[in-house]
């Protein structure tokens, strides 16, 4: 008979945490509800990782960089998503636009379009002012 493997859920905590909170970067810049959804994952479990790694007297950097990391996430992807419910009117505007455009020439008057459109729902912004480097 075999004696039960002993887990040390301590051991990898941090390094865990810190993969996590890389994960969520990359999922806010490819989808950043979801990336709201897995920062605040990472966040909990870096700040697991913390109190598990100073139980069993290890470092913990790691695990107070997953913190940084996954907040840093936490907070462009609240911006990002903020700005998508905040501009999504105008966003489905250009995306109908773009459907029904078919020359460049077409293309850059949605452009167009969608600055004006933002600009309106700024108040801070002077007309003009939004200018686009490329296309979105």
């Amino acid at each position: 008979m075999t004696t039960p493997v002993q887990a040390r859920p301590a051991e990898g905590a941090g390094r865990r945490a810190l993969w996590l909170a890389f994960s969520s970067v990359v999922l806010t810049l490819l989808l950043p509800l979801a990336g709201l959804v897995m920062s605040i994952f990472a966040l909990v479990a870096s700040i697991r990782a913390i109190r598990a790694l100073r139980s069993v007297t290890k470092p913990s950097t790691p695990a107070v960089l997953g913190i940084v990391v996954s907040s840093l996430a936490l907070l462009i992807s609240l911006g990002v998503t903020a700005m998508q419910f905040y501009f999504s009117d105008e966003l489905s505007a250009y995306a109908e636009c773009r459907k029904g455009a078919g020359t460049v020439t077409a293309q850059n008057e949605c452009v167009d379009h969608l600055e004006r459109a933002m600009e309106k729902k700024m108040p801070f912004v002077q007309p003009g002012d939004v200018r686009f480097p490329f296309p979105p």
